[in-house]
């Protein structure tokens, strides 16, 4: 996964401590493993501690998934529940087969988005 915080960080940011997106990429990871596990990812597009608005986008296997929304629901509401600081959460699903653009691995955790997760198939051969 990866962190787009460079917007966001602030300009004492080399002094250790997490930006809030890299600390709430790190919960996602943490918290909802599920993700990872169905192929899917996580991208933190924005965390403004300023005015308390962040945006995740799911993406992979959460594209078109039928619990995509419970997933972002949960995601929305544990977050604003965690960090004080935030008070407006967006979390974006794609359709199935849309796309916001980023640049993800065709194989995911051992899984082959492409070949219905039956593994990579190179020169006609499993």
């Amino acid at each position: 996964m990866s962190t787009d915080a460079s917007e966001d960080a602030p300009d004492d940011a080399g002094d250790g401590e997490e930006t809030l997106a890299e600390e709430i990429e790190t919960w996602l990871v943490k918290q909802m493993p599920i993700i990872q596990m169905h192929g899917g990812t996580s991208n933190v597009r924005k965390a403004d501690p300023e005015t308390g608005e962040v945006v995740v986008e799911l993406g992979g296997g959460c594209a078109g998934c039928d619990v995509a929304d419970i997933t972002a629901g949960n995601i929305e509401a544990d977050l604003i529940k965690k960090y004080p600081e935030v008070s407006e959460v967006t979390v974006r699903v794609p359709e199935s087969g849309d796309s916001f653009g980023v640049d993800q691995k065709e194989s995911v955790m051992g899984v082959d988005r492409t070949e219905g997760g039956r593994g990579d198939f190179k020169d006609g051969r499993w």
